[in-house]
């Protein structure tokens, strides 16, 4: 079995050499969940034997408080020390630089640090002097991440540089196992799982639903770490209470407001298109649309559409099959070919795709240009936008593109975006990373 997770006891064939947990009890006279933090009330429930389960991490499998948790600490003498782990011949820009010398610094330090740095900066470049440093060092490493699909995109390209590392992903509809690896790559949700195990985390899209604002995978990803854990946080879009805490000193942080190629983020304009909604539902769309896709497809670009609902999408995906497109996908949350569909736009087997904000963060296209259908939805904040945003432009053979919010009036959040990416442009230029590398 390993160790660092923990077991119920019908789960484990000897008792011995375990350390006994609890699983639910009162702290302050209110129930406590041990698992993920819960001390809800409401969210505690009983069993015809009057046993307290927990409502809230019940997703990972029932705990009540008849159970115990089964607990093995890993022994420092099982610690693997990586001579040179890192295998990679990338040239970091002197942006990037920058982040990854505060993400080395703050792991020495044993500091926890926010690397807030654009959409398409190179993030995880920055981190691997980091991970490489934590691997020298013993460390057991973690990158969380809210998303499943940003753990997808991330888990091959860090076992690309890290070759000889034990590394493994871990998300919900995963078939991998955990069995102590060094390295891990997992959603927030999995740590659920673990207790004391990790020395160093990384959570990438902190600000991501369902991590952002959520104190029981906060106290999650804490649980997850030995008590000295180290925590990276990595995010173009802290929340609005962390940029204050940075900006008066009170947090950690390095902010990084260029891209890896030196070339401004786009910024996206707005087109207004009237009642969306209606026309959808008399089975029309805006010609401004349609004319934006057309020129588009034309130019043989891949297209990349956000929308406020999945209804909405399905409305618009098939008032356009009325209009004669065919080369066009959708895809959602709850789709499970979402990977594959993902691929085909990369590989230009379909030339659109229309999609909800699951792929607003740590998905990267090659000159993909960027609508948002509907941009005065209420689902459409600031930060969602920005990061939609960012998926214009991430190439360096491709460094541009447009971004378009197609609505029927301005919301604050997406002026709020554009300020915020006309922000980030203009430090990068009195800093003089625009034009850099």
């Amino acid at each position: 079995m390993a160790k660092g997770i923990l077991y119920f006891e019908n789960e484990i064939m000897h008792l011995e050499n375990y350390e006994v947990l609890p699983s639910i009890y009162e702290v302050d006279a209110k129930p406590f969940c041990f698992r993920c933090g819960n001390n809800l009330a409401e969210c505690f429930a009983n069993l015809p034997n009057n046993e307290r389960y927990c409502r809230n991490c019940l997703m990972m499998k029932r705990v009540n408080s008849a159970q115990h948790f089964y607990y093995q600490k890993p022994e420092e003498a099982e610690r693997i020390y990586f001579k040179e782990p890192l295998v990679w011949e990338g040239i970091l820009s002197f942006a990037q630089q920058k982040g990854s010398d505060a993400v080395l610094n703050a792991i020495r330090e044993k500091q926890s640090l926010l690397l807030w740095s654009v959409a398409g900066s190179g993030k995880t470049e920055m981190m691997f002097k980091g991970i490489e440093a934590g691997l020298k060092k013993g460390l057991r490493i973690c990158l969380a991440s809210p998303r499943v699909d940003v753990c997808i995109e991330l888990a091959p390209r860090l076992q690309e540089v890290f070759p000889d590392v034990p590394q493994v992903c871990l998300y919900g509809d995963s078939e991998a196992v955990f069995n102590n690896e060094t390295f891990v790559v997992a959603t927030t949700h999995q740590l659920l799982r673990f207790y004391r195990y990790f020395d160093l985390i990384f959570i990438d899209e902190v600000d991501a639903f369902p991590y952002a604002k959520n104190p029981f995978l906060e106290y999650t990803v804490r649980k997850a770490g030995c008590e000295e854990a180290i925590q990276i946080f990595v995010t173009a879009t802290p929340e609005r209470k962390w940029q204050l805490e940075c900006s008066e000193g009170k947090r950690n942080y390095v902010k990084i407001p260029a891209r890896y190629h030196g070339f401004p983020l786009p910024v996206p304009r707005n087109c207004w298109i009237g009642d969306w909604q209606k026309q959808l539902n008399k089975k029309r769309i805006s010609k401004k649309v349609i004319a934006w896709i057309m020129s588009y497809i034309k130019a043989k670009k891949p297209i990349l559409i956000f929308f406020p609902k999945i209804d909405v999408m399905f409305k618009f995906s098939e008032v356009m099959e009325q209009y004669g497109f065919r080369r066009l996908t959708t895809v959602h949350s709850a789709d499970k070919l979402r990977k594959e569909k993902v691929q085909q736009l990369r590989d230009g087997t379909i030339q659109v795709l229309l999609t909800t904000t699951i792929l607003e963060r740590g998905v990267t296209f090659t000159d993909v240009q960027v609508a948002v259908f509907g941009s005065d939805g209420s689902i459409f904040t600031e930060a969602a936008l920005v990061q939609i945003a960012g998926r214009a432009g991430r190439k360096k053979d491709f460094p541009t593109g447009e971004v378009c919010f197609f609505h029927f009036g301005k919301t604050c959040e997406m002026k709020r975006a554009i300020q915020h990416i006309e922000i980030m442009n203009k430090t990068a230029w009195e800093e003089g990373l625009l034009g850099a590398t």
